[in-house]
């Protein structure tokens, strides 16, 4: 189970940095505690990652087709 960002104990100033598309390299221009709505989120393998409006628009289908039943 994963935890909000800022929840724990592993430095959560660290977490403070550029947002960066985990895909294509785009910067969002805000930092990672603060992203723009339009940006899409996943934990992949136990890792967060984030993708931009345009890879996420692009991707779209391959996102949903991961989802559960439940989820639509």
């Amino acid at each position: 189970m994963t935890s909000p960002p800022g929840d724990g104990d592993d430095g959560s100033a660290a977490e403070s940095r550029p947002l960066v598309c985990d895909r294509c390299g785009t910067s969002a221009g805000a930092l990672a505690d603060d992203p723009p709505l339009t940006w899409t989120w996943s934990v992949e393998s136990g890792v967060r990652r984030c993708f931009c409006e345009r890879c996420s628009r692009e991707n779209l289908r391959s996102i949903e087709g991961r989802l559960d039943s439940d989820w639509w």
